[in-house]
């Protein structure tokens, strides 16, 4: 039995995975709620407060700017880009703990 298929039949793998499909089921709906308390990362409430939003210059806008995809609702869009995050994640983190196990 090879280590991957072994680390699959632990149930806190299972558990895990499941917090995890709960977490991002309920992206849209934490992006609901930062939208309706008029929430705004801490970090752009300094620049705006000292001006440096001003001077602003975006070279590359990333992946997934304002975790949004332009053209899509914003609430499908949290959810979209809570789920190639997570993947992205979890297949990096996969492939790091593969070869250190070798």
């Amino acid at each position: 039995m090879s280590v991957a298929s072994d680390a699959w039949d632990r149930s806190w793998v299972r558990r895990s995975l499941l917090a995890i499909a709960a977490i991002v089921a309920a992206s849209p709906l934490f992006a609901w709620a930062a939208g309706r308390v008029g929430y705004a990362e801490p970090l752009e409430n300094a620049a705006e407060r000292t001006g440096a939003m001003a001077h602003e210059v975006t070279y590359n806008p990333g992946l997934l700017p304002d975790y949004a995809i332009p053209g899509l609702d914003p609430l499908v869009g949290t959810f979209v880009s809570a789920v190639v995050g997570t993947a992205l994640t979890l297949v990096v983190a996969t492939a790091i703990a593969r070869l250190l196990a070798d």
